[in-house]
Formats: structure tokens, sequence, C-alpha cells
């Protein structure tokens, strides 16, 4: 059973940045897809980014192509969200999932069967 742990969530101004860490554990964190989904209030569950199994594939939603960056530490059970130039828009619960899918990249909320529990991010205008 994995588990997934986010942190790093907090309130910032426009135009500023965060980085949102997700550890793993219970599982080989180095086979799963990892990714990153975000529920702003009165919205479905949409698909920000994902990292392959090997960190050598990523994809971005267009809204934050540019903007944010995934990266992993298969040595850490780690994968991060690096969130630069954010805008209100951003403002949403940011959930990181995990799966062991050999394909990529993989958008579909439903295509992963680890969640995490969460952490808000904030953006004041």
């Amino acid at each position: 059973q994995v588990q997934l742990v986010e942190s790093g969530g907090g309130l910032v101004q426009a135009g500023g940045s965060l980085r949102l860490s997700c550890a793993a554990s219970g599982g080989t964190f180095s086979s799963y897809t990892m990714g990153w989904f975000r529920q702003a209030p009165g919205k479905d569950r949409e698909f920000v980014c994902a990292i392959s199994w090997s960190g050598r594939s990523t994809d971005y939603a267009d809204s934050v192509k540019g903007r944010f960056t995934i990266s992993r530490d298969n040595a850490k059970n780690t994968v991060y969200l690096q969130m630069d130039s954010l805008k209100p828009e951003d403002t949403a619960v940011y959930y990181c999932a995990a799966d062991n899918i050999r394909h990529f990249p993989v958008v579909h909320p439903s295509e992963y069967g680890y969640w995490g529990q969460g952490t808000q991010v904030t953006v004041s205008s």
C-alpha cells in the first residue's frame, strides 16, 4: 500500500513561487508514474502535470506550461512541484498521485490508484 503525503502549500501573492513536495512510502517509488492534480471549489479535479517513473518524460497542462516544473528524486522517494509566476487562478487544493503505469502521459485521475490528502495553495491578487 502506497502512502503519499504532500507538503509546501500556503498563501502567496500573485507572481510569487511555491514548491510542493510529495513523499511516498510503502511501495517501490522508482516504478511509479507520479502526477499532480488540483481542485478548486466547485470544480472538477484537473490534471496539472506528470512525470514518468524514470523522470525522463514530463507532461504539463497548457495552463501551467512554462511556469510549473515537476521533478523527482527516487533516492528520497519524493516528487516535487516548483510553481513560479503564480496566478490567482492557480488557487486550489493540490494532490499528488501515483500508480504503476507504463504508458505516458497519464492525465486522467481515474488512472491513478494512490492519492495524497492534498495541500492548499492560495494565490492572492
